[in-house]
């Protein structure tokens, strides 16, 4: 593969049937695409035991780097539905997103999954090791929660984070 080719490559998410995302990522894998599927471990209970489980954080979704032909290989993977995309053209998902989901799961315990916010103020973390993450402000009873948006997927992570490590920015209010 040429420089120029490897240049091409874009990252996109592909929407998924449910609870398909780890046999999509797997034939991603297989096909020698590289794909990214967030996990997080959460644990499940049943009538006779717990048990940790990694879990997608994005149900529904495995990010995939790809050229325009690789990105057609992905949607033909069993259990893939479409790349997402609006107005029939493909979303790119920015390479600084991809890092940001993988600093939030690397840097923060228990993160969830959270609602797509559009309301709040837009707030930038300046302490601690998330310093320059910038999100969305939501206060939930006692507690002051982070909501990071990964806008070109209309995805959302949340977290704590004390009041006093986020500074307001100028913005919707």
């Amino acid at each position: 593969m040429s420089e120029t080719e490897a240049n091409d490559r874009k990252w996109y998410a592909l929407y998924t049937k449910p609870r398909h995302e780890k046999k999509v990522d797997l034939q991603l894998r297989e096909k020698g695409l590289t794909s990214y599927l967030p996990l997080r471990t959460v644990q499940k209970r049943w009538s006779d035991r717990k048990k940790w489980v990694d879990e997608p954080l994005f149900r529904s979704y495995v990010f995939v780097r790809a050229d325009s032909r690789e990105r057609y290989d992905a949607v033909q993977s069993y259990g893939a539905l479409r790349v997402v995309g609006f107005k029939g053209v493909p979303i790119v998902v920015p390479d600084e997103e991809i890092d940001r989901i993988r600093r939030i799961l690397r840097e923060v315990e228990n993160v969830e999954p959270a609602d797509y916010f559009t309301a709040g103020d837009p707030v930038e973390i300046v302490q601690g090791p998330l310093s320059g993450m910038r999100g969305v402000l939501e206060e939930v009873r006692n507690d002051h929660r982070l909501v990071v948006r990964i806008e070109s997927v209309r995805q959302a992570l949340k977290f704590s984070v004390l009041l006093q490590d986020v500074k307001r920015l100028a913005g919707k209010r």
